[in-house]
């Protein structure tokens, strides 16, 4: 092993719990938006994040591994797919915030891990430790709950894991720097977007000059809001396994169901807040887990080749 292996090992953990945190407090952002549709809002996302990734590329000097990534088109087409999962999962997660389904949101990424962690077991190799599937257990039994009391499949939150758990795939299987990789990810659709956006401009559908000065800010600031989060968790991805990443995730559902009960004044039923207890408890024993000394904990992982 490295010797500066605990130390990029820390910073992947921080990297990801920083990714979480920010991803969590992210309904926020629609309060600033709230007069524009899921669509416009998913559009803008698209350019601005594709404008700040590649300014950055070209101003940090990165231009050289941008066309190296360029020339791999094996690499290049698991970017567009990775890109185009994670537009899919920005537009049911904006589309569930925007219309009231914050809380169902927060299922969804309760959901993530567990697609997270058998992603990793089939195409990684990763083993979790016993406090992990300890953890995954109780956490599935909330799942159970909560889903029981919907009486039906809870389409929003299992699309959301889904399209999150197969970004994080990718993620993991590309060792590549998060910029670059930001930059080609969004490359193919941010014309398309761009366009859209010029499209609601011009037919007079388009909120950004006509929903105030805030609401303006709010949208051209979507790279910024959409891109810092993408880059930690990418960072993260090529320095921890990829069931650790994805149990480090329940930070981001926590804070989001917070917010869904207290700011967006979402129900929450007995059944709710007894499935919440449960991954409440999951996540006690999560912390157990990551707190325990690394010579205790080994993993095996790696890269698909």
């Amino acid at each position: 092993m490295p010797i500066d292996a605990p130390k990029s090992h820390s910073r992947g953990l921080l990297a990801g719990l920083g990714s979480y945190l920010l991803w969590g407090f992210f309904p926020l952002y629609f309060l600033a938006v709230a007069a524009a549709s899921a669509q416009e809002v998913v559009a803008h996302r698209i350019v601005w994040t594709f404008a700040l990734a590649a300014a950055g590329v070209f101003l940090t000097g990165r231009r050289g591994r941008l066309v190296a990534v360029l020339r791999q088109r094996r690499l290049v087409g698991k970017l567009w797919l990775a890109g185009a999962l994670v537009t899919a999962n920005w537009s049911i997660y904006v589309w569930a915030v925007l219309n009231d389904r914050l809380i169902d949101a927060s299922l969804g990424y309760f959901v993530n891990p567990l697609v997270t962690v058998a992603l990793a077991m089939a195409f990684l190799g990763e083993r979790p430790r016993r406090l992990q599937l300890a953890a995954l257990a109780v956490a599935s039994s909330a799942v159970v709950v909560i889903a029981v009391w919907y009486g039906q499949v809870p389409w929003v939150a299992l699309l959301l894991a889904l399209t999150f758990g197969a970004y994080g795939l990718i993620k993991k299987q590309v060792d590549l720097d998060p910029l670059v990789g930001l930059a080609v990810e969004t490359s193919p659709l941010a014309p398309f977007a761009a366009a859209f956006i010029v499209f609601l401009q011009a037919t007079g559908a388009g909120t950004l000059t006509s929903a105030g000065p805030v609401h303006t800010v709010a949208l051209l600031l979507a790279g910024v809001v959409t891109a810092a989060p993408l880059l930690l968790f990418a960072a993260a991805a090529n320095r921890i396994p990829l069931s650790t990443l994805g149990l480090l995730q329940y930070a981001c559902p926590v804070l989001q169901f917070l917010l869904g009960v207290t700011v967006f004044a979402e129900p929450m039923p007995t059944a709710r807040w007894f499935g919440f207890g449960l991954v409440w408890l999951a996540l006690a024993i999560l912390t157990v887990d990551l707190l325990r000394p690394r010579a205790q904990t080994v993993q095996v992982s790696g890269p698909v080749t």
